[in-house]
């Protein structure tokens, strides 16, 4: 194994870092609490996979029909306890991107110190994917922080070679599969530095190796079972996500100079950051008492790390990017801008190859930077989304009138099926989301009138105590789907309702509704429990 000893802190340095932990958890907790009350106040309905989410929390499953299931699984835990406000997709999106960081300054204290790694963390969490989309609750934000574990447990298993490490890394690297299969592209990175560094012909290396797949395959073990059962239905939802399918429209190099650009746009607040603490450095050091002559500027931060280090950074920092670019440019495949979620987390280091001086100055100079940017970001974001988008009347996930249109649903409900509570509704995610979680008690969403899809109806008749059937083309739906249409068919009361999305200019909802009413064996139940 490679010799650490030249970047490991001693103790006396671990012990100076130890009021560094207060900070980092200080920042992380003020994180979470601004963008999750600020969005919590500013939104009327979450994003559509944060509602997609809510919806799927509905039962504990091996996996799901377009995804694997952790971001499911979390939910479902957290709706067990909080129910499903809309608020809480925000929190937990917050909470996940937090508990990144934390894995982020975890790995920098492997090779440099405390306060340095800080500073990695910092300039990192201004980019959009630790900040506005980690508001979008979804695989591709709940996956980071177990992309970021698994890149810790990598380099300390690669440096200390102890099994537990190996161990925790294929535990991690399962967590992060199972989020969503892209985390493949994090381990082709990994792979590329193992043969760098020529670990292939490492014996116990190998070996840890064994031992990381291991659990890897443990973890995996439930999921793959639940995929032979389900005809692999997320693999061939990911092959169609990434297929162009023969769109005459699509060229290659257009799609690949568009995913760079928007990645570039989403890193810009981190380069701002980096932009305002080197000029206010420039600065500071104009002011400074004159250096005498002969003096050695101090060295860069990078110059401090060891050869191995700098090259683990590069490696396995940017290889996923490159990696994905390349096999987009070669198969010709289509590149979502949002599948990068993860690709960035280790770029806040790149600061060292130009940041010098003394840490304190700098650490709270990039503190200070990074707090105005994060409050600006996210105080721009909750007011665009909100009051701004709702008073000019744009068509937005945030100010959608959910609220407002399950109460009316609700109300017919009552109207037609007096003295029995509304439990299902039949619609699109979106449109059934919204009307089922503001419903007191909860309502489940039969999504598309598919049993696959729904599969917290499976051991139950969905029939039995009748169901709201609705539709719209006014949101993300292009209209009800087959069995959404044969449900609505068979519904003994049929209406329309109408909202405003926002203000009066704004477009109109126009939600087609229909109600199966309850067998008999659930009217007798409901008039027992009263």
């Amino acid at each position: 194994m490679a010799s650490n000893a030249d970047t490991i802190p001693t103790p006396a340095a671990s012990a100076r870092g130890r009021p560094t932990v207060f900070y980092v958890l200080l920042f992380l907790a003020g994180m979470v609490v601004l963008w999750a009350v600020l969005c919590g106040i500013s939104h009327k309905s979450p994003d559509l996979d944060n509602m997609e989410e809510l919806v799927w929390a509905s039962s504990f499953e091996w996996g799901y029909y377009k995804h694997p299931p952790v971001p499911a699984w979390f939910m479902y835990g957290l709706t067990s306890l909080f129910g499903k406000p809309i608020w809480l997709t925000f929190l937990a999106g917050q909470l996940f991107s937090a508990l990144a960081l934390w894995f982020v300054w975890k790995l920098g204290c492997e090779f440099t110190t405390p306060r340095r790694a800080l500073i990695a963390m910092l300039s990192v969490s201004v980019t959009a994917y630790f900040s506005v989309r980690a508001t979008m609750y979804n695989h591709n934000s709940v996956q980071m922080w177990s992309i970021v574990a698994s890149t810790w447990f990598y380099y300390r298993a690669l440096r200390h070679g102890r099994s537990s490490d190996w161990l925790w890394l294929g535990a991690a690297c399962g967590m992060a599969f199972i989020t969503k299969y892209s985390a493949l592209i994090q381990f082709a990175a990994f792979f590329l530095f193992f043969l760098r560094q020529g670990y292939w012909r490492d014996r116990a290396a190998l070996r840890g190796v064994a031992l990381a797949l291991l659990t890897f395959l443990l973890v995996l073990a439930p999921h793959v079972y639940w995929l032979f059962q389900h005809a692999f239905e997320p693999l061939y939802y990911a092959d169609k996500s990434i297929v162009p399918a023969g769109d005459p429209q699509f060229s290659v190099l257009s799609d690949i100079w568009g995913f760079l650009t928007t990645q570039l746009g989403r890193l810009s607040p981190m380069l701002v950051a980096w932009i305002a603490v080197y000029v206010w450095s420039r600065r500071a050091a104009s002011r400074a008492v004159a250096v005498p002559d002969g003096a050695v500027a101090a060295p860069r931060y990078a110059q401090a790390l060891s050869a191995w280090d700098r090259s683990f950074l590069l490696i396995v920092g940017i290889g996923p990017v490159l990696l994905t670019v390349l096999v987009s440019g070669v198969l010709g495949t289509r590149l979502g801008s949002s599948w990068a979620s993860t690709f960035f987390v280790l770029f806040g280091f790149y600061a060292y190859w130009w940041l010098r001086g003394d840490e304190r100055v700098m650490l709270r100079r990039t503190a200070i930077v990074v707090v105005v940017i994060q409050v600006l970001m996210a105080a721009g974001y909750a007011i665009g989304r909100g009051p701004l988008a709702y008073y000019t009347g744009r068509k937005t996930d945030s100010t959608y009138p959910g609220k407002q249109i399950s109460l009316q649903m609700q109300d017919v409900w009552r109207q037609h099926v007096p003295g029995v509570p509304l439990t299902l509704v039949a619609a699109g995610t979106w449109l059934g989301g919204n009307i089922a979680v503001h419903v007191r008690p909860s309502a489940n969403v039969f999504i598309d009138g598919s049993l696959r899809e729904s599969p917290w109806l499976k051991s139950v008749d969905p029939m039995r105590c009748g169901m709201l059937v609705a539709y719209s083309t006014a949101d993300h739906s292009s209209g009800p789907s087959a069995a959404v249409r044969k449900l609505y068919d068979q519904a003994s009361y049929k209406g329309v309702v109408q909202q405003r999305w926002s203000t009066p200019k704004s477009p109109l909802i126009v939600v087609h509704w229909g109600i199966i009413p309850p067998r008999p064996d659930c009217l007798l139940r409901a008039t027992a429990a009263r």
